[in-house]
Order: structure tokens, then C-alpha cells, then sequence
């Protein structure tokens, strides 16, 4: 087939991100974290309120948790137990789209139908009770604003949503309203909060010492407890991040984001997480062979390249219709590395920016990180990336920083807001 070799050398070099720049994009989102806690319209983070604090860690009772954060829905029936202990007694789930069968993501689903499938997985996971009282907490991982725990307005969907009829509206009452038509009225929606939410609740239940969560997946996002001083109680801030603007995007970048759902949104997001690395690859091989290309790389396919050339040269081929060597696809592996480093690097200035934030004056305090997510657990070199960029930024205060993966919060911290719900 034959490389550019001049061509992938730009796009690596495009993809990289040195020392300074990092710092950069550091001291940038701790800016934005600033000027938004006063109001200033010049932020690009939203930090939106959950009206939560972090739980005691004595929290129990049977909860239903639903976790709705991306194009597969679950639903968990757990019981709490205290200091970090629970057991889940039943759970369901279903994919939102299935090709060929149906698809409740795209513009053409309405609202009805979409919640009304989830109500099925709820009444799946309840072994058809419709007599014992529940409460409900709900995982909602798309921008929402909210005036108080119980319900969220769905500002815009992300992750290329499209569903007719939920912008705009509060999903705990389309829920509720799904649940009466099935006929289950025993289940009482109490709490809405973000998936990042879910992760800081979850490894909180467990460890005090957490004070941020995040989600490093399709979508990546991030939220943090801020303190307040002696104004009012601590609260947890859901950043929506993903929508942080104040980077520097290569033509990759500009192009991708030309040919979303959503332009000019989402711009970290775009740059870092899974739903988006992919589309970066294939876009900077389309200007490498100098034509476009009949399919499109995965996360996936890119860590098949990164972990073996000749398997990677089988999935090159099979995608883009076009013959590839070992030798070429090993010639490619810079290139995925490049674009998944750089989404680490970012994602720790991010975190840096929030422990800047939090510490103030004062020095870093001992502390975790809770991480959820397919891209930080699964993906090559990202952990290890994060990890030594957070030492470029730290310096010695990295060592009192533990970065912990907390898998499957979502369906936990649903439940624990279920229940601090019943706490207030």
C-alpha cells in the first residue's frame, strides 16, 4: 500500500502535547473552574449543582439503581450494607439500539418509546413486583440542569443522541409517567445524578478521603466536592468537562467536530474520550493516503493496533477495504499512541486543575481519584500516561495522588443517592 511517511509524521507530531502545553491546559481549566463558581459566563464549564455531599458510609436498605449513560441501559436491585458493602439481589439490561430491530438513540424515537423500554428493564429487575415499595436513583449521564435532587431537565444530549422529545424535559417524570403506563406504581424516582456522581458516591461509600470522580469512557467527564468555605455546605459539583473549550484543536480535531451531532460543543470530549478516538484516527489516515476511506476505526481497533501489528494490519484492511503489511500497520502504531496519549494527558490536566482548585493557598491533601470507565481501564498506554503526566504536573505532590479505578459505580451511587435522598 505504502505510507506518506511525511504526512504521518505531521499527524503524530499534531497529536502531541509537550510539557508547557499541558501545563497550559492545566492552569486553563482551573481558571474556568474559578470564573464559573462566580458566575462568569466566560467559563466553558457548566458545574452543575447535584445537591449532594459526599455519603457517611452508613447508608442501607434495598434501592433500585438505574444507570443510563450511553446506548445501554441497567438496572440493579441492591441492598446496602454500611462501610462500603452491598449485594445485588437482581439486575437487567438491554442495548438502546440494536441494528436492524430498533433504535431509541436517533431522532425518530420519540420520548414515549424510549422510556417506556426502560421501564421494562425496571419491571425486568423487579421479578414482576409491583407491590413492595422502592425508591428509585437514577444515573443520567447527559448535561442536565437541576433545582433540586429529585429530577433533571435534559439541557442537550451528547454521545450523538438525537431522541425526540427529552431536550428540554425532566427525565424523572418521563420515567414516572413510563412506569404508571407498565402498571408499576411501587416505584418512587428520587434522585437524578450524573454517572461522574455515581463514581465519587461509590468510592466515598467506601473511602472517605475521595474527593473527585470520573468517567473515562464513551464520554469523559469529571465532578469534584467543593467546599465553600463557611458559606454553606459542601456540595458535589457535576462539571460536565467534556464541554471544557479552552485547548488548542489540530485539523483533525476542527474537521471531527465539523461533522458532529452537536459543532462547537463538547470540545474536550471530542479530543479525549472513546466515542471520539477512533474518528481521529480515521481521519488523519484519510489525509495520509490522500482519500477517504469506506469505514471508520474503532477505540477497539485501535487497541488491536497498538497490542499487535499483524492483527492490527487484518483490521486496517477489513475497514478500510485496503491492503495492509505488518510492517505498515506497525508503521501506524505511533500514530493510535499519539492520539490516546494526548486524550490522557488532558484528561490529567484536567484533574490537576481541580486539585489546584480545591487546594487553594494550601498544599494537596492525601487523596484518591476514582476513575470508571473503558478507556482508562482497557485501552494501552493511558494508565500509564495519566499516571507519569500528573508527575509532570505535581512534581512531588503527585506521590499524595492515588488514581483508583472504581468499575461499575454507576449502578452504586445510584442507590447511595437514593438513599441520602431519604436522608434530607
Amino acid at each position: 500500500m505504502g505510507l506518506n511517511e511525511a504526512k504521518l509524521a505531521a499527524a503524530v507530531a499534531a497529536f502531541t502535547l509537550d510539557t508547557d502545553e499541558l501545563q497550559a491546559a492545566a492552569a486553563a481549566f482551573r481558571y474556568d473552574i474559578e470564573r464559573g463558581l462566580e458566575g462568569n459566563t466566560e467559563s466553558t464549564l457548566p458545574l452543575l449543582p447535584t445537591y449532594l455531599g459526599l455519603p457517611t458510609g452508613e447508608e442501607q436498605g434495598e434501592y433500585l439503581a438505574l444507570d443510563f449513560g450511553g446506548t445501554n441501559v441497567r438496572v440493579l436491585r441492591l441492598r446496602l450494607l454500611g462501610h462500603g458493602n452491598f449485594t445485588t439481589l437482581a439486575k437487567a439490561a438491554a442495548p438502546l439500539r440494536v441494528s436492524g430491530q430498533y433504535d431509541y438513540t436517533g431522532s425518530s424515537a420519540t420520548a414515549t418509546e424510549l422510556f417506556d423500554f426502560i421501564a421494562g428493564q425496571i419491571d425486568a429487575a423487579l421479578d414482576g413486583d409491583h407491590q413492595t415499595p422502592y425508591r428509585l436513583g437514577h444515573t443520567f449521564s447527559f448535561p442536565s440542569s437541576q433545582k433540586d435532587l429529585r429530577d433533571a431537565r435534559l439541557l442537550h444530549w451528547t454521545k450523538e443522541f438525537a431522541t425526540s422529545g427529552v431536550e428540554g424535559a425532566y427525565v424523572n417524570a418521563l420515567l414516572q409517567e413510563a412506569l404508571l403506563r407498565r402498571g408499576i406504581g411501587n416505584v418512587q424516582p428520587t434522585a437524578v445524578i450524573n454517572d461522574t456522581v455515581a463514581v465519587l458516591l461509590s468510592a466515598a461509600y467506601e473511602r472517605g478521603d475521595t474527593y473527585i470522580g470520573s468517567i473515562y469512557a464513551t464520554g469523559q467527564n469529571n465532578c469534584y466536592l467543593e467546599s465553600y468555605g463557611e458559606q454553606r455546605p459542601a456540595m458535589i459539583l457535576n462539571m460536565e468537562s467534556g464541554n471544557f473549550g479552552k485547548l488548542l484543536p489540530n485539523a483533525y480535531d476542527l474537521q471531527l467536530d465539523a461533522g458532529s451531532e452537536k459543532p462547537g460543543r463538547q470540545r474536550l470530549e471530542k479530543m479525549v474520550s472513546g466515542r471520539y478516538l477512533g474518528a481521529l484516527f480515521t481521519l488523519a489516515m484519510e489525509d495520509i493516503q490522500g482519500r477517504p476511506l469506506s469505514s471508520s476505526f474503532t477505540s477497539q481497533d485501535m487497541a488491536v493496533l497498538l497490542s499487535d501489528a499483524a492483527a492490527g494490519a487484518e483490521a486496517l484492511q477489513r475497514l478500510f477495504g485496503i491492503s495492509f503489511s505488518a510492517a505498515e500497520a506497525a508503521a501506524l502504531q505511533p500514530l493510535a499512541a499519539a492520539i490516546l496519549r494526548r486524550s490522557a494527558r488532558l484528561v490529567a490536566a484536567a484533574y490537576t486543575g481541580i486539585l489546584w482548585h480545591r487546594a487553594g493557598s494550601g498544599p494537596i491533601v492525601p487523596q484518591q481519584i476514582a476513575i470508571d470507565g473503558s478507556v482508562y481501564e482497557k485501552m494501552p498506554l493511558v494508565q500509564e500516561t495519566l499516571t507519569q503526566a500528573m508527575k509532570e504536573l505535581l512534581a512531588e505532590d503527585a506521590a499524595k495522588v492515588q488514581l483508583r479505578l472504581a468499575a461499575g459505580g454507576s449502578g452504586l451511587g445510584a442507590a447511595l443517592a437514593a438513599a441520602m435522598c431519604k436522608e434530607q
